[in-house]
């Protein structure tokens, strides 16, 4: 398998997670990859029109994106128990929702003040991605208990955005004012396929 990669995308990390937790890492070649929301990466639209990463090849030769799908297919390649069933099944799904809108909110504050030029910034964008981040991890922070001791796609996704807030915004002090999830966190981050994949410039 092949996997258009950026060592710095909270996405392409929340699959690096599945990979090395499932056994599957050694299988994957990284293409260096340029994606960006306007110098879009020539090398990555034959296999997705988006131009994002992560794109997965498989070993078919079939193109499968985004972070969702990607993951899903290696969970079940990986005979893998990282998806919920039973009467968790929605709520899993749904944390895992909302963890990734955390995520794309982050990765589009970040564009605002590292891509957009200086001049056409607009900061009520930017909180306004912020707040999204804030607001749910408010919600995490209330639900801290049901986190412990799980590892699945929502949890996986939640520890990815706090690797990227501390990578990419390390002036946000969110341990402060979320003392719970912070606690989870040290503990989560600790885990092996975490550890493995912690962002990289």
């Amino acid at each position: 398998m092949k996997l258009f990669y950026s060592p710095a995308s909270p996405f392409v990390r929340k699959c690096m997670v599945f990979a090395h937790h499932l056994g599957l890492a050694d299988r994957i070649e990284r293409l260096s990859s340029a994606a960006h929301p306007v110098n879009r990466d020539r090398n990555i639209l034959p296999s997705n029109p988006l131009g994002k990463v992560p794109t997965l090849i498989t070993d078919d030769g079939a193109a499968i994106f985004d972070s969702r799908v990607i993951c899903e297919y290696l969970n079940v390649l990986g005979n893998g128990n990282l998806y919920p069933s039973g009467e968790d099944k929605w709520r899993v799904l749904t944390e895992h929702t909302l963890a990734d809108g955390m995520m794309d909110a982050a990765i589009l504050a970040r564009y605002e003040g590292a891509v957009r030029p200086e001049n056409l910034r607009w900061s009520a964008w930017s909180d306004g991605q912020m707040d999204k981040i804030v607001v749910g991890l408010g919600y995490f922070e209330a639900n801290a208990q049901s986190l412990a001791d799980r590892f699945d796609l929502a949890t996986i996704s939640l520890g990815c955005l706090l690797g990227y807030l501390d990578f990419r915004f390390g002036s946000f002090d969110w341990r402060t004012q979320f003392p719970k999830l912070a606690a989870w966190n040290l503990v989560f981050s600790a885990l092996p396929a975490m550890k493995a994949t912690a962002p990289a410039a």
